[in-house]
């Protein structure tokens, strides 16, 4: 037996998705709701990265461990310099010396680090390539290095496809990722998904099969 991925922890019904959204009153105002495919979800959601955007991504069945891998994560585009403290400054609060980590197509990992071993579990941490290091700054950490996930179709097909489609739209097939929470354990239930891109400064949230994006009314009340 190899275990290649570490999502063994609850998974929710789109019932269930749909009451949490219902509850919360994210359809009374201030937000876009749309469900979508799992292609143009990908697609949709890699769009919003692109244009700097933070994404919520909440998929399929909880990770199991400390890590988040692309099930209960927050995601953000690794080409900006500046991303790092935006995260910091709107959602995750914590000590600025802390990197985030790269989640990248496994199949392309040779290109962008200096090995291309794979990192399912987000474990180990490679050298950037110099000539690549300018192009995603914000999960390169201070020594060159990135503690990558490596992402197959196999194991998380929706990440994968949201991963490949960044790449597709900005030449870069890797993404930033976060764990999924605020000072606080990592989001499990979709309740805890929604309320905590309420609390905080999160763009868009990707809860299952739904799009959820904040309309200009409801960003400028945060500020």
């Amino acid at each position: 037996f190899v275990m290649d991925h570490a999502y063994w922890g609850p998974e929710y019904s789109k019932e269930q998705v749909r009451t949490a959204m219902e509850q919360s009153g994210l359809a009374r105002g201030g937000y876009r709701v749309a469900e979508l495919g799992e292609d143009e979800l990908a697609r949709r959601a890699a769009q919003l990265v692109a244009e700097g955007k933070i994404l919520g991504w909440y998929q399929g069945r909880a990770e199991w461990g400390p890590r988040a891998l692309g099930n209960r994560s927050i995601v953000a585009d690794p080409r900006r310099q500046n991303m790092k403290e935006i995260l910091n400054q709107r959602i995750k609060h914590r000590e600025i010396f802390r990197p985030f980590a790269p989640s990248i197509l496994a199949e392309t990992a040779g290109e962008w680090f200096e090995k291309s071993h794979p990192s399912p579990f987000m474990t180990l941490a490679y050298s950037v390539r110099p000539e690549r290091r300018a192009k995603i700054p914000a999960p390169t950490h201070v020594d060159g290095t990135g503690r990558l996930q490596t992402v197959t179709h196999e194991a998380n097909p929706r990440y994968w496809k949201l991963i490949r489609a960044f790449g597709d739209l900005t030449g870069v097939p890797l993404v930033l990722n976060t764990s999924f929470n605020d000072n606080e354990p990592i989001v499990c239930r979709p309740e805890e998904a929604v309320d905590c891109f309420l609390r905080t400064r999160m763009d868009a949230l990707a809860l299952g099969d739904f799009l959820i994006e904040k309309t200009q009314d409801a960003a400028s009340a945060e500020t």
